[in-house]
């Protein structure tokens, strides 16, 4: 018997990575991808998906609340996993009001007609809808910054410092709250930063890729010495199946590479990896074409994450680390960059 399941935002770049590998492992799921598909998502990501029959696409807004009702109703909808989201710092910055309908309104919106499709009443599930669960994907960065040592845990208390991050930290809150009112079968992720194929080229990586084949100047924050943790989207990918189908409801598991790099290292392996593969004509490195810019405000100096609950409870290990998985990356844009 199919299961029909509602992954939300999944032509964006997590998304468009998770439903092949999602559609392709489990045959016997119907997978609804719901999306916007605002500049950030791609349908070109998903055209692998296309012949599959167990896939189907809804270009629809988590924000319009009629709609999501309709489609539960429709679909007889019995899991989502939720990536739809702002996700741009940057641009959360020159307009926070987008990030809090998306990011608040909008997982509010699916809470409400996940429980109303899957409850008869506070802690009390409607008969065949017992094993439904709503999983939830979050970031680090609801933890804020960190100084030159220690990790985030699950445990570690929620300071977030952009516009992004405080309204996603809003809507862990709100799963969290729909689980311990109404007893919603939740689950929650709170992932390092993702890198990999099919990413908006307005994230650091492809950015850079972009700019040094078209020989612009490779922009870099302040010194360049911000440090984050960095995970391959296929990783994730297979976190995420891990918990929505092994993790406990009600609980929360950080994802992370265990892969700390700072922003100029990340720059200088980019350079490093396109002289070998696509040299200048002109015979010079792209490292050449490194300048610094303003600092971002409210700029996180350093996430680091603590995924040890997720191996020890769970089981799951990243297959990459940042040395492999940066390789296949670039490998991938230059076999797809425009």
């Amino acid at each position: 018997m199919s299961k029909t399941i509602i992954v939300t935002g999944g032509a964006g770049f997590i998304g468009s990575n998770f439903v092949p590998y999602f559609c392709e492992k489990y045959p016997e799921y119907h997978v609804i991808n719901v999306d916007k598909l605002t500049y950030a998502g791609n349908l070109d990501n998903l055209r692998e998906c296309e012949s599959m029959s167990n896939y189907t696409f809804v270009q629809a807004d988590i924000c319009d609340a009629d709609k999501m009702e309709e489609l539960f109703e429709k679909y007889d909808v019995q899991g989502v996993i939720h990536f739809a989201a702002e996700s741009h710092v940057d641009n959360s910055i020159k307009g926070p009001r987008a990030f809090v309908n998306t990011n608040i309104v909008g997982t509010f919106n699916l809470l409400e007609a996940a429980r109303k499709h899957w409850m008869e009443a506070p802690n009390k599930v409607k008969a065949g809808y017992e094993n439904c669960r709503f999983h939830h994907i979050s970031t680090d960065e609801v933890y804020g910054t960190l100084g030159a040592e220690g990790f985030f845990h699950e445990t570690t208390p929620y300071a977030p410092n952009s516009p992004y991050s405080a309204s996603k930290a809003s809507s862990d809150f709100l799963v969290r709250a729909y689980h311990h009112t109404f007893g919603m079968n939740v689950t929650t992720s709170n992932c390092s930063n993702n890198y990999g194929p099919k990413q908006h080229h307005e994230k650091l990586i492809p950015h850079i890729i972009e700019k040094a084949l078209a020989e612009e100047p490779l922009p870099i924050y302040g010194q360049g010495l911000n440090v984050r943790d960095w995970l391959y989207v296929l990783d994730h990918c297979k976190a995420i199946d891990l918990i929505f189908h092994t993790g406990k409801a009600g609980e929360t598991y950080n994802v992370g590479g265990f892969n700390e790099r700072n922003n100029i290292t990340i720059v200088k392996t980019i350079c490093a990896l396109l002289d070998e593969r696509r040299p200048r004509k002109n015979g010079a490195k792209y490292a050449d074409l490194i300048t610094f810019v303003q600092d971002r405000a409210g700029h996180d100096f350093r996430y680091a994450i603590d995924s040890s609950k997720l191996t020890n409870e769970l089981g799951w290990h990243a297959d990459e680390n940042f040395d492999t998985g940066i390789v296949k990356t670039v490998d991938w844009y230059l076999e797809n960059m425009k």
